[in-house]
This record gives C-alpha cells, sequence and structure tokens, in this order.
C-alpha cells in the first residue's frame, strides 16, 4: 500500500510540475481528461484553460494535449481556436460544456442561446501528424417552433441534415437532406474562424454552419 502511495504521488508531482510549467501566465484551469489519443496505449493528457486574454466576446480558451514520452510530458498540441470565449454562450453564458476521450477520439461539447438555443459537439482523431475534426453534430432551436439537427461525418463527407418545424405557418414543412461534401480540412488550428464555414444544401437550399 506504501509503495503504491508514493507512486500516485510521484505521477502527481510529475503531472503538477507539467502543468504549472504549460499554464498560461494568469490562466486557470477549467477541467482535465485523460485517455489514449494517438494509439500508444498511453494516456495523454488534456487540459481546458481559461486564459487572462480577454475580447469583446470573453475570455480566450486554450486546450493543451500532452504527451509524456522518457518520463517527460512535452505539448502534443494547443489550440486557442477549438474552444468559444467565455462570453460566446449569448444569454446562456459560458458555452464550454465538456471535453470527453472515447475510443481514442476528443470530443468538445459547446452550446448557448437564449430562447433559441443551440449546441454542438466536435470529434477529433489524431492522424497526420495533427488533430483534425472527423466528426460533427448539432441542434438547434426553438421550443414549439422548430428543430434542426445536423450530423457530419467528415470522414466519408456525409452530411446529413433534418429540420422538424411545428410551427409550418412561419417557418414551412419539416426537411431532411443528406448531401456528401469532402475537402473540408479543419482542425484544432483553424476551428472556429471568425467567418465562419457555410455550406448551402442543393435540394431545401438550407445552409448548415460550422
Amino acid at each position: 500500500m506504501k509503495n503504491i502511495f508514493c507512486l500516485l504521488l510521484i505521477l502527481f508531482s510529475s503531472f503538477s510540475f507539467a502543468q504549472k510549467e504549460f499554464q498560461p501566465k494568469g490562466a486557470t484551469m477549467i477541467e482535465t481528461v485523460d485517455g489514449d489519443l494517438d494509439g500508444d496505449q498511453i494516456a495523454e493528457k488534456v487540459i481546458v484553460y481559461n486564459t487572462k486574454d480577454i475580447t469583446e466576446f470573453g475570455n480566450i480558451r486554450e486546450i493543451q494535449i500532452l504527451k509524456k514520452a522518457n518520463g517527460k510530458w512535452t505539448i502534443l498540441e494547443k489550440s486557442r481556436n477549438a474552444i468559444l470565449k467565455s462570453g460566446d454562450g449569448g444569454m446562456m453564458g459560458d458555452p464550454y460544456q465538456s471535453t470527453e476521450i472515447e475510443k481514442g477520439i476528443l470530443m468538445i461539447t459547446q452550446a448557448g442561446g437564449s430562447s433559441w438555443k443551440w449546441g454542438y459537439t466536435d470529434k477529433y482523431r489524431f492522424q497526420n501528424g495533427r488533430f483534425e475534426l472527423i466528426g460533427y453534430s448539432s441542434s438547434s432551436g426553438k421550443p414549439e417552433e422548430y428543430s434542426t439537427d445536423v450530423d457530419f461525418n467528415l470522414s466519408i463527407g456525409q452530411l446529413t441534415f433534418e429540420k422538424e418545424v411545428e410551427n409550418t405557418k412561419e417557418y414551412g414543412p419539416s426537411k431532411k437532406e443528406t448531401v456528401i461534401k469532402k475537402g473540408l480540412k479543419i482542425n484544432l488550428q483553424n476551428r472556429n474562424q471568425e467567418k465562419r464555414r457555410e455550406i448551402l444544401l442543393p435540394k431545401t437550399k438550407e445552409k448548415v454552419y460550422l
């Protein structure tokens, strides 16, 4: 028992040192998650920070993925674009919901709105030397008006759009469409650009924003 306690203490001390080494000055930690992300059977450490850097939309968030090799922590990748700013959730406040790791996939969920609400989950896989967006799912809408669901598998380029309408007088009939949209190269570094990516669906003429 004593040996296990000592080992845990060493591991905790090692991570604490790594965290302080890479933590942005003045930032506070929002969440930390462990899991194997590069397939080497060794867990990476994902940390989400609220930085002291402020914009008109609130504090900038930074996500770091730390990798341990030869007993030393290094930054596998970090980004200030993958997670929305603290005020981007609108009336609902902070849009950040959670970061999870499932079967080697990094998943980031965010949401916001007021009477009209939105939420989405990004799924990233470590490939080609970086974390690339391979999946995107979102839901949005307003109670008793309409709801929209999007599921986009970027790996195969298949996008499914579905809009269920209750207030048909104002929003028209319900719609559903599946299209193939290949070639989008989105990763932790170029996610959430100032100008949102727009996909116009050819049949329904609806627009999907990423």
